[in-house]
């Protein structure tokens, strides 16, 4: 018997990158610098389930986009590889110069929710303490920083009272302003889990009629910004009924009677709720109605709540009415704010926004000593900083001269993006630490380029929503010279002479310096206390099980609820409850901008795409930036359903698909927000959001902007299929994504059919093309065979009836296949099989054909469609649509 046989790849248990649940992810390295990815079943925030896109990590692991070497830009606009040494002696002058030339407020960093705890610690530690700017801020600005301002002015602290345990537990969920079904898939199938086995109810409050609110037992579509009048209404409904926990909030609670009258001013009957909010009276009294007789009622929140220029109000209002009952610590019940990226509170755990330090101290005088004397910090900052909205706009008019942006595309994600741009592109220095060559924040050309390990390469720690710790671990070698966040930040700290306080032998050693500040002189006066781990060595370390935190030294199982005893962290050990501004949102529609535009993702993508994006299977089931309005709107606005329109703001606009979509209330539009210069032609909707900011998060309202259409009118449509790069014709619109074998564009053009056909010949002359070619009709199809493979295809027709590319990308999917037939290729048809369709399902990529043959093979229902296909059956976040198919299939049939 033979013992000297390799051993199988050991998984390794780490973490998702993607949202704020936290998923546990086992990754089995292959050898070659992919992976295997699957569930991990023992990790609690997911028990084993991933989303569609935590299921295709594997697929966007290659290195072909990846930066793998410091780069100094050229005096010809270009870049050169250069050496660390040079690269981090390079940044540390031109920091040095700056803070000398203008003060260290003259430097800002601009943070990620992508980077880990122990990264965005080395940066914090640096700015604040030793360079002595307060302006570090992040992208989480953007996600959930209207939630930390209420937890702050609430209860005292930035505390998330519950447990994702609570959402099974719950008798009544009410989720506000989350696509949840799509944004935070796992944590939706333990709530549809929940109804199933338990009964609970779920409730839907969002403008929008959304996959989420199809799988709900009741939906209010109220209006946008609105939130608050229902919840203040709320709080005074509770008070007519006499359900006002008097003993809990005499003990408990300071601000109650002002923070009731301000209620009775913006809500003081349903009659008033129903003209704020646009919902029928009726509707209202009867969600009162249930939010009031049960007892376990977990209300939860995103991006709908928080990106709004009263998006601390909207927040506070539903923490009033949790206080005011006394629902909150306790088992299924609480206020829960579902976090967009995967580090948000992780960063805020170490200072990641502009107006806190460390440890979830903010600026008050004792605390900031308290960190100066921790660090040993020579140049301590002693206000709060720029946040992210501010921050660019002083980069634009010259107060900040340099900035360090890590793991994060502004350029695509901000609002006024166009005019964030700029200012980067205008800097004195500008630093970038990247692990891809290209995005949007890359092209306003950056003086140096420094390579940052990606997911798989990087260790260290996360946080998810319910406050657990977990642990990401690396299963990858670092590629090329990439190398860790805070390292780079560490060696550039050595080079403006603090190594001292940043010779780091490892992450490990960086989270227990964090861990020990955590529990510096707090006794229990801080809510973030994770001083059990203060003296873990890097086999602790490297062992750490998921945890909630608070993980004091008495208690280092961790802490599943806070507030269970009542004391929170404001004065007195009382929480605050708050008055309201009256609700209104921050711009109204005109006759120049007579619509307002909601912005938000899409179920198989994440952020700017710079992961999913390089993934097929999460390219499959949306592929063209779209707008999606009620169809009146399409008829209000002459435009055509499949066509295209112009949107235009006050700042910017962008060219988009035209959607009809019934839960679209009238008067609005919807448009996601992955799509990038980098990914498509003109459908940056970062660019037409408005910059306005809540006074207290400073989070800028990008959920009701207010846009004009008009129609955009192309010749042709078509797509194209090539394994190497691919130019269109100028003034083409286009949607780039990934497909298996090489690259995809749909696209749009005015270019005729003769002159698309010589750019092929021209583009592929040396290889053979088979053409058909119809210049009078306006259609044109070709294939590109190369020793009988098909290298290329590109198929034209005119407007209104552009052509599938389904069976064409099945038959481009595999690189070495021979094409049997070309003629059956160019038909666009499978020879002697079904065609699968649009992508439904992307964990098994099951296609809308497939599902509706097998509703019409006599399944009827979505769980048996699972049984039959698999489809739905991983994350679920496409039964609603599975569910619409049936039900269109099943009218079809009796029709």
């Amino acid at each position: 018997m033979r013992h000297d046989a390799p051993l199988a790849p050991a998984a390794i248990c780490t973490t998702c990158p993607y949202c704020g649940v936290g998923c546990g992810v086992k990754a089995t390295p292959d050898g070659s610098g992919r992976a295997t990815i699957a569930g991990d079943a023992d990790h609690p925030a997911n028990r084993g389930r991933l989303c569609s896109k935590g299921s295709a990590l594997g697929e966007t692991l290659g290195l072909g986009s990846r930066v793998l070497h410091p780069l100094k830009r050229n005096a010809a606009g270009g870049y050169d590889r250069i050496g660390w040494n040079e690269a981090l002696d390079a940044v540390a002058a031109g920091l040095r110069t700056i803070m000398a030339e203008h003060g260290p407020e003259a430097v800002a960093f601009y943070l990620s929710g992508q980077l880990l705890t122990e990264d965005y610690y080395v940066a914090n530690k640096l700015m604040k303490g030793f360079i002595g700017s307060p302006h570090v801020d992040t992208n989480s600005r953007l996600c959930m920083s209207s939630t930390v301002a209420a937890q702050r002015r609430v209860f005292g602290s930035d505390t998330v009272p519950g447990a994702y345990e609570d959402l099974d537990s719950a008798d009544l969920i009410v989720l506000v302003g989350s696509n949840t079904a799509w944004c935070h898939p796992i944590l939706f199938r333990r709530m549809q889990d929940n109804r199933r086995e338990r009964g609970a109810r779920l409730v839907v409050l969002d403008p929008r009629i959304t996959a989420t609110a199809e799988e709900a037992d009741m939906v209010l579509a109220l209006k946008p910004g609105s939130d608050a009048a229902l919840f203040a209404g709320l709080l005074v409904h509770l008070a007519e009924r006499g359900l006002i926990d008097r003993t809990y909030v005499s003990r408990h609670v300071a601000g109650f009677d002002e923070a009731l009258a301000n209620a009775r001013e913006i809500a003081p009957d349903i009659a008033s709720v129903s003209t704020l909010t646009g919902l029928p009276q009726e509707q209202i009294a009867a969600f009162y109605e249930l939010w009031a007789s049960t007892p376990h009622v977990v209300t939860a929140w995103s991006q709908g709540v928080n990106q709004s220029a009263q998006g601390t109000d909207k927040v506070a209002a539903i923490l009033n009415c949790h206080l005011a009952t006394g629902r909150i610590g306790r088992p299924g019940c609480g206020p829960f704010s579902l976090t967009g990226q995967p580090n948000a509170m992780g960063g805020r755990e170490v200072g990641g926004l502009a107006n806190m330090l460390a440890a979830h101290m903010g600026y008050a005088p004792d605390e900031t000593d308290r960190v100066r004397r921790f660090w040993q910090a020579p140049n301590m900052a002693r206000s709060e900083g720029l946040k992210a909205v501010q921050m660019f706009d002083a980069a634009a008019d010259g107060s900040i001269r340099a900035m360090w942006v890590m793991a994060t595309n502004p350029a695509v994600s901000l609002p006024d993006a166009d005019r964030a741009r700029a200012a980067l592109a205008g800097l004195d220095l500008f630093i970038v630490s990247e692990n891809v060559l290209s995005n949007d924040t890359l092209a306003a050309r950056p003086h140096y380029i420094l390579p940052a390990a990606a997911w798989g390469e990087k260790d260290g720690t996360v946080t998810n929503s319910e406050r657990r710790i977990s642990r990401q671990r690396a299963f990858l070698p670092l590629p090329g010279e990439a190398r860790p966040d805070w390292w780079i930040v560490g060696e550039v700290a050595k080079r403006l002479g603090f190594g001292a306080a940043f010779a780091y032998a490892g992450p490990h050693e960086i989270y227990a310096e964090h861990a020990a500040l955590s529990a510096f002189e707090n006794d229990g006066t801080r809510d973030f206390d994770i001083g059990a781990h203060a003296g873990l060595d890097k086999a602790a370390y490297d062992g750490l099980r998921p945890v909630q935190w608070p993980v004091p030294t008495h208690r280092p199982e961790g802490t599943a609820r806070l507030f269970a005893d009542g004391n929170f962290f404001g004065p007195g050990r009382r929480a605050q409850m708050r008055p309201l501004a009256m609700p209104e949102l921050a711009a109204a529609t005109s006759e120049a901008f007579p619509l307002l535009l909601n912005t938000g993702r899409v179920r198989d993508h994440w952020h700017t795409m710079t992961r999913t994006g390089l993934s097929p299977r999460l390219s499959a089931h949306i592929a063209e930036p779209s707008v999606y309005l009620h169809p009146a709107d399409i008829t209000r606005f002459g435009l055509d359903e499949g066509g295209f329109a112009r949107l235009a703001s006050a700042h910017g606009t962008a060219i988009l698909k035209v959607v009809a979509d019934q839960g679209i209330a009238e008067g609005t539009a919807f448009a996601p927000i992955h799509w990038s210069d980098e990914t498509a032609s003109d459908a940056r909707i970062g660019a037409l959001t408005q910059p306005a900011c809540d006074p207290y998060s400073g989070q800028p309202e990008m959920k009701a902007t207010p846009v004009s259409l008009t129609p955009v009118a192309y010749r042709f449509e078509g797509f194209v299929l090539s394994r190497e790069p691919f130019a269109l014709p100028d003034r083409s619109w286009w949607a780039r994504l990934a497909v298996q074998g090489g690259e995809g564009r749909l696209f749009a053009t005015d270019v005729l059919v003769d002159a698309m056909a010589a750019l092929m010949r021209d583009r592929f002359g040396a290889d053979e093309l088979t053409e058909l070619i119809d210049s009078d009709g306006g259609g044109y199809r070709c294939a590109v065979i190369r020793e009988g493979r098909l290298v290329a295809a590109l198929f034209l027709a005119p407007a209104g009836r552009a052509p599938l590319w389904d069976t064409v990308k099945a038959a481009f999917a595999d690189p070495v296949a021979i094409v049997e037939s070309r003629l059956a290729l160019l038909s666009g048809r499978k020879p002697g099989g079904s065609d699968p369709g649009p992508t439904v399902c992307a964990c098994f990529g099951v296609g809308l054909n497939a599902i509706r043959a097998a509703f019409e093979g006599g399944a009827a229902t979505a769980e048996e469609i699972g049984a039959q296909l698999k489809a739905g059956t991983n994350c679920g976040s496409c039964l609603p649509e599975i569910r619409r198919i049936g039900a269109r299939t099943q009218a079809h049939e009796t029709a």
